[in-house]
């Protein structure tokens, strides 16, 4: 049981070397759009398919040619032995196809499938063109982002400004409201002879508090009344 434990850590360590990312070539994936093991695993599929096709019109023309003159069991045995032989020649096929494989990946990621280390994706020239360590991009990432959060502040700042001049015009609106209507009510008053505007204007706001103050006082004594 060890044993097998022990194969088995082993399988896993050899599937996840041979997904690594060295061994992938993800810098060769970029520019093809796949990687080798992609490629050979389609390869594969598709050799199955055709053996998976193949195999049984194979078994079926061996087995038509050899029951001529036999009996019907003789017919059932042949099927059966011939079934038998058509695993034993795919379980082979898919063996040696394998190992195959195995070597037209190898091929293929060295010959066919290699980026040579002079040539550079059009995505990556800008870092030969402008090579940055590692403390400048992040001195310039910190630098980007305190002017977003600036800009972000400044954007408020703006914001609310607009909102109080939107405030300060409808007052001053409000205000223009009502000069024009004390210049009007100023004109009509002289036109009719009253005298001095700023006098009168005084003694009719000294009259209405006293009016206000008078009806305050009247409701209060209803109230007490009922």
């Amino acid at each position: 049981m060890a044993r097998e434990t022990e194969e088995a850590m082993e399988s896993v360590d050899e599937e996840m070397d041979r997904f690594s990312p060295s061994s992938l070539k993800l810098y060769e994936t970029q520019f093809f759009g796949f990687t080798p093991q992609t490629c050979m695993l389609r390869i594969h599929s598709a050799f199955q398919d055709c053996l998976c096709d193949i195999l049984p019109v194979v078994e079926e023309v061996c087995v038509r040619q050899l029951r001529k003159g036999e009996s019907d069991g003789a017919e059932e045995l042949l099927r059966t032995r011939a079934r038998e032989c058509s695993r034993k020649l795919q379980q082979f096929l898919e063996e040696r196809f394998k190992q195959l494989s195995e070597r037209m990946e190898a091929l293929l990621m060295n010959r066919c499938f290699a980026v040579p280390p002079n040539v550079l994706l059009p995505e990556d020239q800008s870092h030969k063109n402008y090579p940055q360590d590692l403390q400048e991009v992040l001195r310039l990432e910190t630098s980007i982002a305190d002017i977003q959060r600036a800009y972000e502040a400044e954007v408020c700042a703006r914001q609310a400004l607009l909102a109080e001049l939107e405030e300060q015009r409808e007052v001053q609106q409000q205000l223009e409201g009502i000069l024009s209507w004390v210049r009007e009510l100023q004109a009509a008053w002289v036109k009719e002879g009253n005298g001095n505007f700023q006098e009168s204007f005084r003694l009719v706001m000294e009259s209405v508090k006293k009016l206000q103050v008078a009806v305050r006082e009247v409701l209060a004594c209803s109230k007490t009344s009922s």
